[in-house]
């Protein structure tokens, strides 16, 4: 028998078990998916928030807020300042007056509370683009940043980066959750797969003692529960990715303009499905190697003494 006959038969001989064995087979996929669902839900939702980090990154900006009592003289030497940096790729005036009309447009429901405040209710700002390629080093900029907080002109500064910072934090904190979350329950599937492999082993213990008497290989009479295992994994990666998918789809369609939207603008890419069907499958495999050890495989397969008289 060839190699490419064996996997045929191992295929045929899994999915027969599979069918008769539903049952105890739809546990351990169930578990599968459960542990994979959840896994692909947190990649989604960290994938999905940097890439917003990695945007927002792009738009950040360093604004400077200057006292009410800052000339215009004030104003020309800290834009100059700011310009001689090479990491400066445009610097903005916004006068109080444009600062108060931004916030109307962006708080129309707040805009009455600047009513009465006259210009100073906004302060004048300069608004620094940076250049992240052209940045120096972090101790070298916080020195840039100690000196512009040091001048008599400027009120405060406010680093867009500061803020992007702290939500890298909580995305890496995500990711490590989803992480040891998704391990522990992939580490449950591959106990349940071989709970149901051993199950499955010992319930064609007669078989397996035929097998050996008339000499078959051990690649021969495991190969079909190995194929099972993977075939378990495959199923519940499947359901997972489908699950997901659909989950995925009534989000964006029930929620189109709602922030959490965000969360799940972008669907895991090719790459990474496969990886989450191919760790299906590999938890599968690695179920069915722990549940027929050599020793516990004998002991499933022992053969019957009346059977070694007869011979």
């Amino acid at each position: 028998m060839t190699f490419s006959q064996a996997i045929s038969y191992f295929l045929r001989e899994a999915c027969s078990s599979l069918v008769r064995s539903w049952k105890v087979s739809l546990v351990a996929i169930s578990t599968i998916t459960m542990s994979l669902f959840l896994t692909g839900v947190f990649l989604l939702v960290s994938s999905n928030l940097r890439q917003l980090i990695s945007g927002w990154e792009e738009e950040s900006k360093l604004v400077l807020y200057l006292e009410t009592a800052a000339t215009v003289e004030d104003q020309k030497r800290l834009i100059n300042k700011l310009e001689q940096a090479e990491w400066a790729s445009s610097v903005n005036l916004v006068t109080a007056t444009e600062g108060a009309e931004r916030f109307r447009q962006a708080f129309p429901s707040l805009g009455e509370l600047l009513e009465g405040w006259g210009d100073g209710a906004i302060p004048s700002s300069l608004e620094i683009v940076l250049n992240r390629q052209a940045l120096p080093a972090q101790a070298d900029f916080d020195s840039w940043l100690e000196s512009l907080r040091h001048d008599t002109a400027v009120s405060t500064i406010d680093d867009d980066r500061d803020w992007l910072t702290q939500l890298e934090a909580v995305v890496f904190a995500v990711e490590a959750l989803g992480m040891v979350l998704g391990l522990v329950l992939l580490v449950t599937a591959v106990f349940t797969i071989s709970s149901v492999i051993r199950l499955t082993a010992y319930l064609y213990r007669d078989e397996i003692a035929v097998m050996r008497l008339v000499g078959a290989t051990e690649f021969f009479i495991r190969g079909p529960f190995y194929m099972e295992g993977v075939l378990q994994g495959l199923v519940g990666g499947g359901c997972a990715l489908v699950t997901l998918a659909g989950g995925h789809y009534l989000l964006l369609r029930q929620s189109a303009d709602s922030p959490l939207s965000l969360l799940a603008d972008k669907f895991l890419g090719p790459a990474e499905l496969l990886s989450l069907l191919a760790l299906g499958g590999l938890a599968g495999f690695i179920g069915a190697i722990t549940s027929l050890r050599r020793e516990s495989l004998g002991q499933t397969a022992e053969v019957d003494p009346e059977w070694e008289q007869e011979g």
